[in-house]
C-alpha cells in the first residue's frame, strides 16, 4: 500500500484574524492575533510600510524580543526581563561560604592534560584520604503506601516508574526518620515541578498545620503544587538562588516558627552545600541568637506518640540539657558531585584535615563523574547517551539520574589510557564519597546525627546516595563510617 502524500502547505493567504508577515525562516504566515484593524502583530509592524516606517530595535533588557525605538522608556518600566525589586529574604550570598581567593588557582588544566604521574599522585591522594571509610553503604531502599496506586499504574512508562519508586524511597526514609508529621514546614530545594513535596503532602492526609515552601531558581512548567486545595496545606514558591535565601526572612516562617525539615532530591553538586548552609548555619543560627522556640514545643507523631522535638530544659539538672532545633530534620538524594565548587563545599574544614586543599577538590570533584560516564570510546555511544539524555530531558528535566554528565574530554577521561573503565568508576565513587564525608562532618560539627545511604538501585538511578541528618537530641539514624 503506498503512502499518502504530505498535506500541502498553505502559504497563500494569512489566517483571518491573524498576522500578515510571512516568516521566511519557517515558510509560512505568523500566526499572532492582531489588534482590530490591523494586518500585523506588534513584532512585525516595523516591517510594513503602512507602520509609517516606525522603526522597531531589539530590547536591551532581553534582545529575544523587539520595541518601538520611540516607545523604548515606556516599554523599560513594563517589560518582563526587568530587574524586579529583591523579596526581604533575599540575601546577596548569603550562603555562598568565605571566598578566600589566594586558595583557588587562576588556571586550572583539564584531567585530559595532566600528566600521568599528576594523575597517578592525585589519586594516590585520593586513596590516602579515603582509608577507613566504608565504601559500601547501607541499603535503605524503601517505599511508601501514599505512592502505591501510582507505582501500580499500567500507564506509567519507564521513566515515570523510576522517579515514582525514588520518590517513595525518600518519603519512606523521612517516615522512618520520624519526619513526616503536623506541625511542621517542608522545605524543597531544587524543587522543580514539586512532585516531593506533593507526595509529601499526599501521605500526610489531613495533617494539621502543614507548611510547604518550594525553592527553585528558574521558572518551571507543568507545577504541581498548584492544583493542593487541602485546607491544613499551605504551598509558597520562591524563586530564588539558594545561594541568597536567607529562611528566616520569609514571612510564614518567621510568624509560624515551625520546625523546618530540609527535602531535596537529585540536588545538584553546589546546590547541595547551599541548601545545608542555608538550612544550619543561616536559619538555624539566627533563630538561636533570637532564642525562639515553636509555637508547638512538643510535637508528637500521629502514630507513634513519640516526642519530635522537645522545649530546652531549665535548672539545674543533671541530665544534659535539651535544645529545641529549628530545623527538624535533612533528607536529600544528592548528585552530580562534579557540579561542586570549592567556594560554596561545606566540607572544607575535612579536606584541610586531611592535607587537601582547592587544587585537589577541584580534580577530585571532576573526576567523580567517572563514577556514571565511565569510558566513551565511540561516537556510536555518545550519541545514544545523547538521545537518551533529550528523552530523559522531555519527561522531567529537573532530574539528572545519570549524573549529569556530558560527553566532553574533562568528563568522559579519554586521557588516562593506563586507567580500565572498571578502575575509573570506582576513583569516581571514591570521589563522590569523599565530597560526600566532607558534608557528613560539617553536620556532625554543626550538632546533627548525619548519616548516607542508599535509598534506590542503580539500575533505577546511578545517582542513589541519599543524605539524612536530626539534629543530637532528636532520634538520630545510624552514622556512617
Amino acid at each position: 500500500m503506498a503512502a499518502s502524500a504530505p498535506a500541502p502547505h498553505t502559504t497563500d493567504f494569512p489566517v483571518e484574524g491573524r498576522c500578515s508577515y510571512y516568516v521566511e525562516k519557517k515558510k509560512r504566515f505568523c500566526r499572532m492575533v492582531v489588534a482590530a484593524g490591523k494586518r500585523f502583530c506588534g513584532e512585525h509592524a516595523g516591517a510594513a510600510e503602512e507602520e509609517n516606517a516606525r522603526k522597531r530595535i531589539l530590547c536591551p533588557l532581553d534582545p529575544k524580543h523587539t520595541v518601538y525605538e520611540d516607545q523604548l522608556s515606556k516599554h523599560l518600566k513594563k517589560c518582563n526581563s526587568r530587574e524586579k525589586p529583591k523579596p526581604d529574604f533575599f540575601i546577596q550570598d548569603i550562603n555562598a561560604g568565605l571566598k578566600d581567593e589566594t586558595e583557588i588557582p587562576e588556571q586550572l588544566v583539564p584531567i585530559s592534560s595532566l600528566s600521568e604521574e599528576h594523575l597517578e599522585n592525585l589519586i594516590k591522594k585520593l586513596q590516602k584520604a579515603s582509608e577507613g571509610l566504608n565504601s559500601t553503604l547501607k541499603d535503605q531502599i524503601m517505599s511508601h503506601p501514599a505512592l502505591h496506586d501510582a507505582l501500580n499504574d499500567p500507564k506509567n512508562g519507564d521513566s515515570a516508574t523510576k522517579h515514582l519508586k525514588q520518590q517513595a524511597s525518600i518519603l519512606g526514609n523521612i517516615e522512618k526518620l520520624k519526619l513526616l508529621g503536623p506541625r511542621r514546614c517542608f522545605v524543597e530545594f531544587g524543587a522543580g515541578k514539586g512532585k516531593l513535596s506533593h507526595w509529601v503532602d499526599i501521605a500526610l492526609k489531613d495533617a494539621e498545620k502543614v507548611h510547604f515552601i518550594l525553592v527553585e531558581k528558574v521558572t518551571t512548567r507543568f507545577k504541581v503544587d498548584g492544583k493542593h486545595r487541602k485546607k491544613n496545606s499551605v504551598f509558597e514558591r520562591l524563586q530564588i538562588d539558594i545561594q541568597h535565601l536567607c529562611l528566616n526572612k520569609i514571612p510564614l516562617l518567621s510568624k509560624e516558627k515551625l520546625p523546618v525539615v530540609g527535602i531535596g532530591k537529585h540536588l545538584c553538586g553546589v546546590a547541595t552545600d547551599l541548601a545545608l548552609r542555608c538550612l544550619v548555619e543561616t536559619y538555624a543560627a539566627s533563630c538561636e541568637e533570637r532564642n525562639e522556640e515553636p509555637l508547638a514545643k512538643r510535637i508528637k507523631n500521629d502514630k507513634t506518640g513519640k516526642e519530635i522535638n522537645t522545649v530546652a530544659k531549665k535548672g539545674n539538672e543533671k541530665n544534659v540539657p535539651e535544645k529545641w532545633s529549628p530545623v527538624a530534620g535533612i533528607v536529600i538524594a544528592l548528585c552530580c558531585h562534579h557540579r561542586c565548587d570549592w567556594r560554596h563545599y561545606v566540607g572544607k574544614e575535612y579536606f584541610r584535615a586531611l592535607g587537601l586543599g582547592a587544587v585537589e577538590f577541584h580534580y577530585f570533584q571532576r573526576m567523580s563523574s567517572w563514577a556514571t560516564c565511565g569510558m566513551r570510546k565511540t561516537s556510536l555511544e555518545a550519541s545514544s547517551l545523547s538521545t537518551k539524555r533529550k528523552d530523559e530531558q522531555n519527561d522531567d528535566s529537573e532530574e539528572h539520574d545519570d549524573g549529569g554528565c556530558q560527553i566532553t574530554d574533562e568528563s568522559s577521561g579519554s586521557a588516562p589510557g593506563f586507567l580500565t573503565v572498571e578502575e575509573k568508576k570506582k576513583i569516581g565513587h571514591l570521589c563522590k564519597l569523599l565530597i560526600d564525608q566532607g558534608r557528613v562532618e560539617y553536620l556532625r560539627q554543626k550538632g546533627f546525627s548525619p548519616a548516607l545511604q542508599y535509598y534506590t538501585d542503580p539500575l533505577v538511578s546511578l545517582e542513589n546516595v541519599l543524605l539524612t541528618a536530626l539534629p543530637n537530641h532528636s532520634s538520630s539514624p545510624e552514622t556512617t563510617a
